[in-house]
């Protein structure tokens, strides 16, 4: 929830699109922003960067636009999430992206088979760049199959399910170098969601590459919030937040104002939409 429940949230700093998991596109961004009263939206697909945002920061329709990203790594100790905001293109990190893409285009490929074969459906999905489990989860829902979203996850493609199969993610060195030297600010994501949360904790606490931790998110359970604001306090951290939003609404959770402040001084200003950034990549100017 927002930092004081009695203002509005008026930055969401996570955010996904159709191009990984999510049901918005970028084109719809803007308004369902405007709806919520939201200013600010960071779209932070998994392990890509949409290649529809094309600066740092953009502005549409009186709506800042972040372009960010949330990169799965390897800790050793359990899987994290990372979020990096206002990047700029390196050749590292799209070579990077460009790997994990293709590994999730091979690990849909495989779980779709899996599934399949499991149920006897024709789920009509084809492997490609951004394809997730939710993707699959969904297609099986719509088919003929006895299982709902939910029920996809519990008994076919969830970590213990027969049809999961597991995605070879970026080691978190490897991660944090890509995203500091790319990204304006780099923050740990969700922290109550891991299994090892003082392990995932001491990671942001203790890393120099890690400038943020985020504080607001909608768990749907109580949690120990002020946990992450004693270690923000400690580690000289800022605290960002958002919705995680995979569906069509923004502005559950995120940054007011006052909150938002100290994050907006670190990003780069807006670019009106249609002027392009310098660093942006061939594919995006196609």
């Amino acid at each position: 929830m927002p930092a004081d429940s009695a203002d509005l949230v008026v930055a969401d700093l996570h955010a996904h699109t159709v191009v990984s998991d999510g049901t918005l596109t970028i084109d719809e961004v803007p308004a369902v922003a405007r709806e919520a009263g939201v200013d600010w939206v960071a779209v932070t697909d998994h392990d890509r960067v949409h290649p529809g945002v094309d600066a740092p920061v953009v502005e549409r329709d009186g709506v800042r636009i972040v372009r960010g990203i949330e990169l799965r790594v390897d800790a050793g100790f359990e899987r994290l999430d990372l979020l990096g905001y206002g990047v700029e293109h390196t050749d590292a990190l799209d070579a990077e992206i460009d790997r994990l893409q293709r590994d999730r285009r091979e690990r849909g490929a495989a779980i779709l088979d899996a599934v399949e074969e499991r149920l006897g459906v024709d789920l009509e999905l084809e492997p490609r760049a951004g394809l997730g489990r939710p993707h699959i989860a969904r297609a099986v829902e719509e088919s003929d199959a006895p299982h709902d979203y939910a029920g996809a996850f519990d008994e076919l493609i969830g970590n213990d399910g027969p049809c999961y199969v597991a995605r070879d993610v970026t080691p978190l060195d490897e991660g944090l170098d890509l995203l500091s030297d790319a990204c304006a600010l780099v923050g740990l994501a969700h922290p109550f969601r891991y299994e090892h949360v003082d392990e995932a904790l001491d990671v942001a606490r203790e890393s120099a590459a890690i400038d943020a931790v985020e504080r607001f998110y909608p768990y749907g359970r109580t949690v120990d919030d002020a946990r992450i604001d004693r270690v923000a306090a400690e580690a000289d951290l800022l605290r960002t937040g958002g919705t995680d939003a995979h569906e069509r609404t923004l502005g559950v959770a995120g940054l007011t104002a006052s909150a938002f402040e100290p994050v907006r001084d670190r990003l780069p200003q807006p670019v009106p939409a249609g002027e392009r950034s310098a660093a942006a990549t061939p594919d995006e100017q196609d």
